[in-house]
């Protein structure tokens, strides 16, 4: 009998796709349980998720089952050996508890560099031109904000700090050097793979110090919730510029609003938030922050390769047993998982 994947919960661009990936060598299923009760009760004997192996689980599913965290992880049966998360931060599930079942957790980096470099670089010109600002003066009939040109600046030979140049961040720093802007960053480590014109710092408050724009690119794990925190902001020059597309509990939401009230922080370009979709009314009285709604990977061509690098990480599962996007707390100590399968 062939192995059977679970998708968790919808395919949307990729179809076709899963028929070339998976057709030839699993029996794939989908989830349409209604609620996480249900959900975990179909693993069962006679279920009609008995025997899965493998499961592809995407953000939409949350809305029923909730998130995979340890609850739902301890719940799944010892057939169940891989998850393959469409997305590149893995926070909506509990990665320990999966360490601990022996279940193995791949993501999709890479496939989202571009979409959320690019969102990011505009947030940047959005900031520090204030064109979002324009854009709803004009809405309301207002023409021009007053005082704007005494706002906005121009992006050729400011400095751009990252705060974790990976693969978001790097392709943020090639976008940017077509202005040119200076680009700094820092990192755990020297990124061997950075382009050349980018500067390491391994002080990061002596980078903060150079910054007129400060972009964040930095997974949430316990150890970076705050990381953007009164330090760090008070470090930054004054009248520097924070941008957002990682996760929102990476920056101290009430720390960057004071930074905001007494004029240390010029601007801010968010794209996520700690408890989205709820927003801290509070932005709303900044007409200088520019704000989406966590649109960073919305994209057509992006979430294709989403699902696709998601999917091909189950195919790499069931046949060669490993697949290629295992996530970093895996990588530390692969072998000892490997050994409880």
């Amino acid at each position: 009998m062939a192995p059977r994947i679970l998708i968790c919960r919808q395919i949307v661009w990729a179809h076709d796709d899963v028929k070339r990936l998976l057709g030839d060598i699993a029996e794939v299923i989908y989830d349409d349980s209604p609620d996480r009760a249900s959900f975990l009760a179909a693993f069962g004997p006679g279920g009609k998720y008995e025997n899965t192996v493998g499961i592809y689980r995407e953000n939409e599913s949350a809305r029923r089952i909730g998130v995979f965290d340890k609850a739902l992880i301890d719940g799944l049966p010892s057939s169940v050996r891989w998850i393959a998360h469409n997305g590149a931060g893995y926070d909506p599930v509990d990665v320990h508890a999966c360490k601990a079942r022996g279940i193995y957790l791949s993501n999709t980096p890479g496939a989202v560099d571009d979409a959320t470099a690019t969102t990011a670089l505009y947030l940047l010109l959005s900031t520090m031109r204030q064109f979002a600002h324009g854009e709803r003066s004009v809405r309301e009939l207002k023409w021009k904000p007053a005082g704007v040109s005494a706002r906005t600046q121009d992006l050729t030979g400011k400095t751009l700090a990252i705060l974790g140049l990976g693969g978001i961040g790097g392709r943020l720093a090639e976008l940017v050097h077509a202005f040119p802007m200076r680009v700094i960053y820092h990192s755990r480590s020297r990124n061997p793979d950075a382009p050349a014109f980018c500067e390491y710092f391994a002080d990061v408050d002596a980078m903060l110090g150079q910054t007129d724009v400060l972009s964040v690119h930095v997974p949430l794990r316990a150890e970076t919730v705050g990381l953007v925190g009164e330090k760090m902001i008070r470090a930054l020059k004054p009248g520097a510029i924070i941008v957002n597309t990682a996760r929102g509990k990476v920056i101290d939401e009430a720390a960057l609003i004071r930074a905001l009230e007494d004029g240390h922080i010029a601007a801010a370009g968010l794209d996520v938030f700690p408890n989205e979709p709820e927003v801290n009314p509070r932005f709303f009285d900044f007409p200088q922050v520019t704000l989406l709604p966590h649109m960073g990977t919305e994209s057509r061509d992006t979430q294709r390769k989403m699902e696709v690098r998601a999917l091909t990480n189950l195919r790499d599962f069931l046949t060669t047993g490993m697949g290629k996007d295992l996530v970093l707390e895996f990588k530390s100590d692969p072998v000892k998982v490997r050994q409880k399968l």
